[in-house]
């Protein structure tokens, strides 16, 4: 069995984000970029299976659609202890054309078992493991959070509305991953680092498709109002503002 993990080139959660182009667009300048915090989750229980697997996991892959900018971020998979990688050579659009290219490389790959992310934390749009899943006609189960291989047999736990549903599962089929699919991210040891920079990562043309939704614009936050202090003796003030600024009443 072959697992294919994707990947997400994101801005750092600390990063202070900026739009340039009338708001239309991110302001790359000094972006510090990670994988995708959901993405690294998915990864490293993807290793862990494969590392319990007894040689049942033949390899462990990552993909990306990004251009040649994402490779440090690759890498960073690749140091992780991914095997190998692809990257599909255009800018990501919406959610729709990223799938279909991570679609059309795992189904000419003959990958088994797809691994996305339950959303990304730039866009958080959340749509891309399920449309990878409908554009090579097989089984998706979102909100992963546990997922147990014993002997090939696959055993999932997903988040449900009072409680938690067990899935089994057969082969080829994508789960979508959130937090609690593994207890701690891995980090990159130096061998890790060191050995990455040998291995693979394939590049490849993306198919003909065309992008079915686009951003027209960006808006930042109002900036914080300063802190109002109240006397503890004055509650009718405190509920006016409550109610007619705060509006929580």
């Amino acid at each position: 069995m072959k697992i294919l993990v994707c990947i997400s080139n994101v801005p750092d959660t600390t990063t202070k984000i900026k739009f340039d182009d009338g708001m239309k667009s991110l302001d790359t300048n000094g972006v510090q970029w990670v994988i995708n915090p959901w993405d690294e989750f998915a990864l490293t229980r993807a290793l862990e299976i494969k590392e319990q697997s007894s040689g049942k996991i033949e390899k462990v892959s990552v993909i990306n659609v990004g251009t040649v900018s994402t490779e440090p971020t690759i890498r960073k998979a690749l140091a992780i202890g991914a095997d190998d990688a692809f990257r599909i050579d255009c800018e990501p659009s919406d959610s729709y054309t990223i799938a279909a290219q991570i679609a059309e490389v795992a189904k000419n790959e003959n990958y088994d078992i797809i691994f996305a992310g339950i959303e990304s934390s730039d866009f958080n749009a959340g749509a891309v493991g399920s449309m990878i899943a409908e554009f090579m006609d097989i089984a998706s189960v979102s909100s992963v959070s546990s997922f147990e291989f014993n002997n090939g047999d696959i055993t999932l736990k997903r988040e449900i509305d009072g409680g938690k549903e067990t899935v089994k599962i057969q082969t080829p089929f994508v789960a979508i991953v959130q937090k609690g699919i593994c207890i701690n991210p891995r980090i990159p040891a130096m061998r890790g680092i060191m050995m990455a920079k040998t291995k693979p990562i394939k590049v490849s043309s993306p198919v003909s498709t065309e992008a079915l939704s686009e951003a027209l614009s960006f808006e930042v936050p109002p900036p914080k109002a300063d802190c109002k202090m109240i006397d503890a003796e004055n509650t009718d003030e405190l509920i006016e503002l409550l109610h007619s600024e705060a509006k929580v009443l």
